[in-house]
């Protein structure tokens, strides 16, 4: 990747250019670079997005965009630590669905299993690992993509990420034990020190955090078995949904149930996607697809779970599928399964979430 933030011949040989990924936790840098003066614009420079895809929860991007932006924030950063930095400011609401998943986990070793499984979500530049050694629990990391002089950044933010997203869900610090990194010692080693409070070794050829093994199995302040397997199964569903190469109509999904109840236009998805709205409707078309009924989908599926799974109000569940009016839904809803919600929920014997969870 060169300096104007151009894809390199690996990035690209890797097949790293669809829009594949939400913006789960880029939030975090955004804010660090904002407190030092720098535009969100600016961080996105050479990436083809735009400032307020930022803050759209159906926005998404591709690995090589979220390459170009850590390469922008290299560059502009005024701290050399910002990646640490940036990390520390990571909270579980930004994550959305996958966020409350890891909170409500019975455990944190539960918690930590399923932020393995889905890390994909939040589109790593890093191949991550987790593994058990003896008494020793060990995130790995693997420069899959030889990120070069990024790497550096890259790993702080994502281990200083996981100890923020850690802490928060233990709602209690975290005990580590080393940390092991592939690069030169920096200026700024100091910090390392400093936040994860154990020794650090430099130049030692791979990427590995260590911590006690025992907090695997420390349950979780805010466990809800039923929350817990909601989100989980609501994190599947948008993982089968993630594109392996570039299917539209995934990118669609993805889109829609990463966001939080209002649906986006064909219009306005073209506009995220980088298409014109007639070539997404003749893409989709030659599938033997629409807009609208991909849309569909995707609420039926969100309405049946809700009806199956939760004691939400319909009302509530309507706002949740995309519907300002409760008669719209109970409209459509009838279309798709032929039933009015009140008697789907009744047949699926549902209202299973307790209403102290009924706020995620």
């Amino acid at each position: 990747m060169t300096g104007s933030g151009a894809p390199s011949p690996a990035i690209q040989g890797r097949g790293l250019e669809s829009a594949a990924h939400s913006m789960l936790g880029l939030g975090a840098l955004v804010d660090e670079m904002a407190g030092q003066g720098i535009a969100a614009a600016a961080l996105l420079q050479g990436t083809g997005l735009v400032p307020q895809q930022l803050a759209d929860p159906k926005a998404l991007m591709s690995t090589a965009q979220k390459i170009t932006v850590l390469r922008n924030v290299k560059r502009l950063s005024t701290v050399p630590d910002v990646g640490l930095r940036a990390g520390c400011r990571q909270r579980l609401s930004d994550f959305g669905v996958y966020g409350y998943a890891l909170a409500s986990s019975a455990t944190f070793g539960d918690a930590v299993l399923l932020g393995v499984r889905h890390i994909k979500l939040a589109g790593p530049v890093l191949e991550k690992r987790f593994r058990v050694e003896g008494g020793t629990a060990i995130f790995e990391g693997c420069d899959v993509l030889q990120l070069g002089d990024i790497l550096p950044l890259s790993t702080e933010f994502w281990f200083s990420s996981i100890l923020k997203l850690g802490q928060s869900v233990l709602e209690a610090p975290l005990r580590n034990g080393l940390l092991r990194l592939p690069y030169p010692r920096p200026a700024h080693a100091p910090a390392y020190e400093r936040l994860f409070g154990c020794p650090v070794e430099f130049d030692t050829g791979v990427m590995e955090w260590h911590f006690d093994a025992a907090v695997l199995r420390q349950p979780l302040p805010n466990a809800n078995p039923i929350t817990a397997d909601l989100c989980a199964q609501f994190c599947e569903r948008m993982l089968q949904s993630l594109p392996e190469e570039d299917g539209l109509a995934r990118r669609i999904r993805t889109a829609c149930l990463n966001s939080k109840g209002r649906f986006p236009s064909a219009d306005e998805m073209a506009q995220r996607l980088g298409l014109s709205l007639r070539t997404l409707q003749r893409r989709l078309a030659d599938d033997g697809k629409s807009y609208q009924a991909l849309i569909d989908e995707v609420r039926a599926s969100l309405a049946l779970e809700f009806l199956e799974r939760t004691a939400l109000p319909v009302a509530e569940i309507a706002a949740r599928t995309g519907f300002s009016e409760v008669a719209s839904f109970r409209k459509a809803f009838r279309k798709w399964t032929g039933n009015a919600p009140s008697h789907y929920r009744e047949r699926a014997g549902g209202g299973g979430l307790p209403s102290t969870a009924r706020s995620s």
